[in-house]
């Protein structure tokens, strides 16, 4: 189901819609712009890969949540590990635990 569109989003679409929108872009960022785009969309190698059914239950619920293919996710993970742009989130830390106690005392 959409998402229903706010004020600012109609008044947005509908200028656009009446072509009152202007790029500021330059021709050198469009022509960057494009050729980008072109490379991303460029697919022309296969590749096969084993996973575990886990790993890859996961990939798939994580997919459903960003409303993308699971194969597109798995492509946009790879391609921003090696471009440099994947970001480690650190992992929350535990609480510590103490070891347990012999009843010995040892």
């Amino acid at each position: 189901m959409p998402t229903p569109v706010d004020h600012d989003e109609s008044e947005l679409l509908q200028a656009f819609e009446q072509g009152q929108l202007k790029s500021v872009a330059t021709k050198s960022e469009l022509a960057r712009f494009k050729a980008a785009a072109r490379a991303t969309a460029l697919k022309d190698r296969r590749v096969n890969i084993r996973l575990s059914s886990g790993d890859l239950s996961d990939i798939q619920i994580r997919a459903l949540e960003e409303g993308i293919p699971y194969q597109t996710l798995i492509a946009s993970v790879l391609h921003k590990y090696v471009t440099g742009r994947l970001t480690e989130n650190p992992a929350p830390s535990k609480p510590a635990t103490k070891a347990p106690v012999s009843k010995s005392g040892r």
